[in-house]
């Protein structure tokens, strides 16, 4: 997989579509853009072909901002062109964009000598820096995730909203590999369809370039809600599940995804169970332990919470579901990780 690095974008790239992007571009994309001011700011968008945000961020700061007039200089990489062409999150037989970073642990791919020239070029001068950008297939707020907790990282994700997520794991991703570099975030704008996500993530970036620098010191107590990702929710591999009644195993309840950021009292039912199922669901914490026995009970037939859940992330979409994740299982940090008094 080659890394494209023109010194230009095409003009056809400031109103295409994502289905568009291919034939404009040719394969992923690294640009840099010149602004008024030093280092520049990395930008990633499309690392999920079904993800847009990003792409309509970019083309609206650049209609705004002449070539040249950007307030500071941005580093463009436009990621995952191909599976933007089909509409889908990855190709069958890509990996997860988003997975195969510096620091990854999954076997070596093409994206991963992709990724790590990306870094390379990014990375030779300073960087102010780094956001990367997604939608996401459940109901959930807008929020930014941060892989630090020093202050900069703290008030980056409280630039963008009140709400943040501290994760290590899964390693292998944007944010996490630039964490190396400059503060990052990656910032989650709701669904694809959501117009107040591309605003907001605009309004965002666009509040980025204009910054001179970012504050030293961590946000007030009670201006940032930070969680923590406790565990990575799973649905074993050898099970049959749906959302709609059509599988033989389980039948998750249809809404799951509004729980997100909310809670799962303990004792309320998340699925339907076939009898003689073992636990169905794997919960991974960073070092690798399985809790789904604790964060979950088979009781009458029926999958519960086994104690209350915070979950984030939660989909809906059972292909979502296979490539990533059912949801994270979230924990509130306390004071003493960092938030001011």
């Amino acid at each position: 997989m080659q890394l494209l690095h023109p010194s230009a974008l095409p003009d056809a790239f400031l109103d295409c579509a994502p289905q568009d992007l291919n034939r404009i571009l040719g394969g992923p994309t690294l640009v840099r853009l010149k602004g008024r001011r030093d280092p520049p700011i990395f930008l990633t968008i499309l690392q999920h072909g079904n993800e847009p945000v990003g792409l309509h961020a970019v083309q609206s700061l650049l209609n705004k901002y002449p070539k040249g007039a950007l307030p500071r200089s941005i580093w463009l990489f436009v990621a995952n062109v191909a599976a933007a062409e089909q509409g889908e999150r990855v190709l069958s037989g890509q990996q997860d964009f988003n997975r195969v970073w510096p620091g990854t642990e999954l076997p070596f791919c093409p994206g991963t000598n992709l990724m790590r020239h990306v870094v390379d070029i990014v990375t030779e001068k300073p960087l102010f820096l780094s956001i990367d950008l997604h939608n996401n297939t459940g109901h959930n707020p807008h929020y930014a995730c941060i892989n630090q907790l020093d202050p900069e990282y703290l008030q980056l994700a409280n630039l963008f909203g009140r709400t943040a997520v501290f994760f290590r794991q899964p390693v292998g991703v944007q944010s996490l590999a630039m964490s190396e570099y400059c503060p990052a975030t990656t910032i989650e704008c709701g669904k694809p369809d959501d117009q107040s996500g591309f605003s907001h993530a605009t309004e965002f970036i666009d509040s980025c370039l204009h910054m001179k620098r970012l504050p030293d010191h961590p946000p007030a107590k009670g201006d940032l809600v930070l969680l923590r990702t406790s565990a990575t929710v799973k649905v074993r591999p050898d099970i049959d599940f749906d959302f709609d009644g059509s599988a033989k195993d389980l039948h998750f309840r249809s809404d799951l995804d509004r729980f997100n950021f909310g809670l799962l009292k303990k004792g309320e039912v998340i699925a339907k169970i076939a009898p003689g199922i073992a636990m169905p669901l794997t919960a991974t914490l960073d070092n690798g332990q399985d809790i789904a026995q604790n964060l979950f009970v088979i009781e009458g037939g029926k999958l519960k919470a086994g104690q209350d859940i915070i979950p984030s992330m939660a989909t809906i979409d059972a292909a979502i579901v296979r490539q990533d994740c059912l949801f994270y299982h979230m924990e509130d940090m306390e004071a003493s990780s960092g938030l001011q008094n």
